[in-house]
């Protein structure tokens, strides 16, 4: 019998604020089992002597792992376009061999995807939670993004979730 091997997910610092501040951190585990986050995105989440929404939640879960990323050469090489959370989240799921990089951030996927890595956003954790009955709609999660976490989404990207998530309405 073949074992399935499990799957490693990293986490830049946006997805954990993100679905934090809109009620919805628990997704992750439901998701995932286990979140991996690189020590720059643990110091993102407690920075300035503010703890931004999603830190306590972090602090508090035995599922998520922090790592220091090993690469250094290749951190400093992603900080020339990239914040220390998202270098260290490439550089962490690459040192990991991660199934998957959970990151929002336009350039930092764009970098993610050429370096090989698969590259999902809180959008599209939304959308598999609802593909897996974790959530019955994704629309009232999209509103709350933009609503309560100030989280930008574009209107393309918001009506392209609503189709893959089968909830556009019909203009008719």
């Amino acid at each position: 019998m073949t074992k399935v091997a499990a799957m490693i997910v990293v986490s830049d610092t946006s997805p954990l604020t993100n679905l934090a501040a809109i009620g919805q951190f628990d997704l992750l585990r439901y998701l995932y089992t286990e979140i991996h986050i690189a020590d720059g995105v643990w110091n993102e989440l407690n920075a300035r002597g503010k703890r931004w929404p999603g830190a306590e939640n972090v602090a508090a879960a035995k599922w998520v792992r922090r790592h220091a990323a090993q690469n250094k050469a290749l951190v400093m090489a992603l900080r020339r376009d990239l914040d220390q959370g998202e270098a260290e989240s490439i550089a962490l799921a690459l040192e990991l061999d991660a199934t998957l990089l959970l990151l929002d951030e336009k350039e930092g996927r764009h970098i993610a995807e050429r370096l090989g890595l698969r590259v999902v956003g809180v959008v599209g954790v939304l959308l598999e939670a609802k593909a897996k009955g974790l959530v019955d709609r994704v629309r009232p999660h999209l509103d709350a993004l933009r609503q309560t976490a100030g989280f930008f989404l574009g209107e393309s990207v918001y009506q392209s979730a609503l189709v893959l998530a089968n909830e556009r309405e019909r203009s008719e």
